[in-house]
């Protein structure tokens, strides 16, 4: 009986420590960026830091409010969130089925394994230019870049997903008569998709970065234009407001995916918590 005791004060002393080191994590998280904010305000207010070039939090904090309201800021991000999305799309549904095929025929990776090897390396935004002289300096040629470069990082996550599939379970599915669209859409998509979900992180990343360089190398609107505008007409509170809305999207945007991935792959919760 006294084992038993001491064994329950040892587990709930266990649960206490870990419910006390989640809770410092957070708090440490939570009081990092603010104590680095802190620092940045008391620098540029005592004059450490160059104001021209590293305004302070509060300076920005004031120029971005006006912007909301003024609805500058807002009709350029929805603009940029737009040409994301089309572009994300168009790259990432062949690269999730080009990725999917490759994994589960060898004949098929065969066939796309050199273009892919020989392609993915190459800079994206190098092509740019040449992306301008096919479709123009309209709206496809940001589509263009955006999807080429989530095409690639979806279409080898994918392979390596379903490349990594136990083949017993191909096997089993075979075995029972499985077609190539049953075997695609109830073993290969659901065993591939923890790394689908890495490859679709990596993609939207990148597809932020490319439709900021697509812009403001050819476009006159947008988050990445109105950055450029701000740096030439030397605002840089505004310049620092469009680099701040481009992180919370992305920090936003990878909340959501996680919340996703919770929802689609509920074992890899299980397995990870």
């Amino acid at each position: 009986m006294t084992i038993k005791v001491r064994t329950a004060r040892a587990s709930r002393g266990l649960r206490g420590r870990f419910v006390e080191g989640v809770a410092a994590e957070r708090l440490i998280g939570v009081a990092s960026p603010i104590l680095l904010l802190a620092l940045w305000e008391g620098a540029g207010r005592v004059g450490v830091l160059d104001a021209r070039f590293f305004p302070a939090p509060s300076a920005i904090a004031g120029t971005f409010v006006d912007l909301m309201r003024s609805g500058e800021l807002v009709e350029h991000t929805w603009t940029s969130l737009g040409r994301i999305l089309i572009g994300f799309t168009l790259g990432a549904v062949p690269g999730l089925v080009i990725g999917i095929a490759m994994g589960l025929s060898r004949l098929v990776r065969a066939a796309f394994k050199p273009v892919v090897g020989a392609l993915y390396p190459v800079p994206k935004t190098a092509i740019f230019p040449l992306l301008l002289l096919v479709f123009g300096i309209g709206e496809p040629s940001k589509y263009a870049i955006v999807a080429i470069g989530v095409f690639f990082l979806v279409l080898l996550n994918t392979m390596a997903g379903v490349l990594g599939i136990e083949p017993v379970y191909l096997d089993v599915g075979r075995n029972f008569g499985a077609g190539r669209l049953q075997v695609f859409r109830t073993i290969a998509l659901p065993g591939a998709l923890p790394l689908v979900f890495t490859g679709i992180r990596l993609a939207w990343g990148n597809a932020l970065i490319l439709i900021v360089v697509a812009e403001i190398l050819a476009a006159r609107s947008g988050i990445g234009y109105f950055i450029q505008n701000s740096y030439q007409t030397f605002q840089v509170e505004k310049m620092y407001a469009g680099l701040l809305v481009i992180s919370f999207i992305g920090y936003v945007s990878f909340l959501l995916l996680d919340e996703l991935e919770r929802w689609l792959i509920p074992w890899k919760a299980g397995r990870t918590g």
